[in-house]
């Protein structure tokens, strides 16, 4: 089992969030944009629910990122720490 699965099921770590925000976009937006309610975005967010396939890249497309710097089956790195590192 993958760390932080209860159910069998790997989690799914997200950056959505982070990567919305930068986009300047509301939940709302993001949701009408890829034609989902805007709790399905909240839910993504806090990692309540997985996203289809065809869902997870629909986000990606719209937000133009790529689909592993929104969503990954490993805790991301805190950003402080990729910032930092980059600098280096």
């Amino acid at each position: 089992m993958r760390e932080g699965s209860d159910s069998g099921k790997p989690r799914l770590y997200s950056r959505l969030t982070v990567v919305r925000t930068e986009r300047g976009l509301s939940r709302k937006e993001l949701a009408e944009r890829v034609g989902v309610h805007y709790q399905t975005i909240a839910y993504l967010e806090r990692g309540e629910y997985s996203p289809s396939l065809v869902l997870a890249l629909r986000i990606a497309e719209e937000l133009d990122a790529p689909l592993p710097a929104l969503f990954a089956l490993t805790p991301f790195p805190p950003m402080v720490d990729q910032l930092y590192k980059e600098q280096s």
